[in-house]
């Protein structure tokens, strides 16, 4: 199994009505930023730990489970709304950061997360590094009935019970499951990560971590004009990591683009971008040292 280089330590904190669990590493104080790092969905805390190994400087190192995902616990909720994971960081950095210009990194939602809140808050972040979090494709507003009647229609499924998240015999079984997702993630890996991304019920199956209200589809369509008026006023530079793989473009299949992506980020006043080579969506389990190093230096520069 793999071997844990920098070990983490966790809190948890009282917050809008849940029990917020938080992961950190390194020291309790840092003549560093504080460093802050947002999963993505169906993801966890723990997912950060190989690049936090690979990480060459020593600084205090935040990252929080989403709620509804992780060992974050609260009253149950029958879906999830966007605006939620803002303020929740908001919250989160008044607590652990208090005053401070923190450095943000996200990958997936919570990259989307970083941008929103990089623009919405943006005194609160240094630097932010963008690890895949490419939004959504642009909608329009007739979409709009057909969408509110999708969200009905699964919340009514949740309901009945046919949203559950498959569980699995041992946590072999999860590794088996993470390796068949993403055919780069070594053995080893998968392994340890099994762990963290899920835990044995009272049945002994292995469940994974994250609430099914999770894939219920949002009531709201995404609108990029929002998106990229909310771009317009991140001051803090950014990176924008993507792997080589394209994965934008396995997902949405010329629905949504790695070039109107790009375009997006134009509206970015300080914008850079990079390549993890040989890598998918998740990069920062395929190519962790990569990773790091594009962090570190985007970070260390003047």
């Amino acid at each position: 199994m793999y071997q844990v280089l920098t070990p983490s330590r966790s809190s948890t904190l009282a917050l809008r009505h849940l029990n917020y669990h938080v992961r950190h590493w390194g020291p309790e104080q840092s003549d560093l930023p504080t460093l802050v790092l947002l999963h993505g969905w169906m993801d966890v805390s723990a997912s950060y730990q190989f690049t936090v190994d690979a990480l060459r400087q020593s600084r205090r190192i935040i990252a929080p489970d989403w709620r509804g995902f992780g060992f974050t616990t609260g009253t149950p909720v029958d879906h999830y709304v966007f605006a939620d994971y803002l303020a929740d960081l908001d919250l989160l950095l008044d607590h652990y950061a208090p005053g401070e210009a923190i450095d943000l990194v996200g990958h997936s939602m919570g990259g989307n997360v970083a941008m929103m809140y990089g623009g919405v808050r943006p005194e609160r972040v240094r630097k932010l590094v963008n690890l895949e979090g490419f939004g959504l494709p642009a909608t329009r507003p007739a979409q709009a009935p057909t969408r509110y009647a999708q969200w009905i229609d699964e919340i009514k499924q949740l309901h009945q019970g046919t949203k559950e998240l498959k569980t699995y015999d041992s946590a072999d079984g999860v590794a088996r499951r993470l390796m068949k997702t993403n055919p780069r993630l070594s053995e080893d890996k998968a392994q340890w990560l099994a762990q963290h991304w899920a835990r044995p019920n009272a049945q002994e199956q292995w469940e994974i971590l994250g609430d099914p209200a999770h894939k219920i589809t949002s009531a709201q369509l995404y609108r990029a004009d929002e998106a990229l008026a909310i771009y317009e006023r991140i001051a803090a530079p950014v990176l924008a990591i993507e792997a080589s793989g394209d994965s934008l473009g396995q997902w949405w299949n010329g629905r949504y683009t790695l070039d109107e992506y790009h375009q997006r980020l134009t509206h970015v006043r300080t914008c850079s971008t990079a390549v993890v080579q040989d890598a998918g969506h998740m990069l920062h389990h395929d190519q962790p040292e990569q990773v790091a190093q594009l962090i570190e230096a985007f970070l260390d520069a003047a």
